[in-house]
């Protein structure tokens, strides 16, 4: 698509949904793009409230997953009880092999832990790599994203273009409040890890995951061992 296309679509798509709900937002994606969209989810709570929306309403979108290989075993499980849960079948998409061995036996099984650039390669490996096969052929990338998560996606808009995968990428609870989300997920009742009453406020890698402490943003326990910029690749711009 050129730029101008581009931008009109935006335009476009913002000003149809503007002032929808999230469960009417994905009826639209569903109405407009069907299986050419796709949500991508991490099995946190705002993708497993959208997976509740997608099951509920029998909406024709895709849901994948990115299995890093270096998940908790609490993450599985959830998994398996969502498929049961909502009879749906949530798509895995895994690292390649080769390039997996090759970084474990040239760096070290946690080498991510040595430097930023290794635990960025080991992300690039295990899930951006995975996420563009996920969203080949795709028109639309559905993400699980709220501006609270982190300060850099504050200012982001409901509807814009992923320029690394050429495709839109909506975020459908964008601006729901984390009392918002935590109620739907108790009067629904949708299984969520265990993990986040154990402190885990942000779920990834096992490695690479720790419970936060009481006064502590969010991601402050993702690569911990960081002190800035910590995101995997996955949302280049969030």
């Amino acid at each position: 698509m050129e730029q101008a296309q581009i931008e009109e679509a935006i335009k476009l798509h913002a000003i149809r949904t503007e002032n929808l709900s999230p469960t009417d937002l994905l009826k639209y994606i569903d109405k407009a793009f069907g299986n050419s969209a796709v949500l991508t989810s991490s099995l946190g709570p705002e993708d497993q409230f959208i997976t509740f929306l997608i099951a509920q309403f029998g909406l024709k979108i895709p849901i994948v997953t990115l299995d890093t290989g270096r998940l908790f075993p609490e993450s599985y499980e959830l998994q398996a009880s969502t498929e049961t849960r909502f009879n749906i079948k949530i798509e895995a998409f895994y690292p390649n092999q080769e390039e997996v061995e090759t970084y474990v036996n040239t760096h070290g099984i946690n080498a991510f832990y040595n430097s930023v650039e290794l635990r960025k390669q080991c992300c690039f490996i295990r899930k951006v790599q995975p996420l563009k096969r996920a969203l080949k052929n795709k028109r639309v990338w559905i993400t699980g994203i709220r501006a609270n998560q982190n300060d850099s996606r504050e200012n982001l808009s409901r509807w814009e273009y992923d320029e690394s995968n050429e495709l839109l990428k909506v975020h459908p609870l964008l601006h729901l409040t984390d009392d918002e989300l935590d109620a739907e997920i108790k009067s629904k009742n949708i299984p969520v890890n265990p993990l986040h009453k154990k402190g885990y406020a942000s779920i990834g890698c096992a490695p690479c995951t720790r419970a936060i402490e009481e006064n502590e943003h969010p991601r402050a326990g993702r690569w911990w061992w960081e002190s800035d910029n910590k995101e995997c690749g996955l949302h280049t711009k969030a």
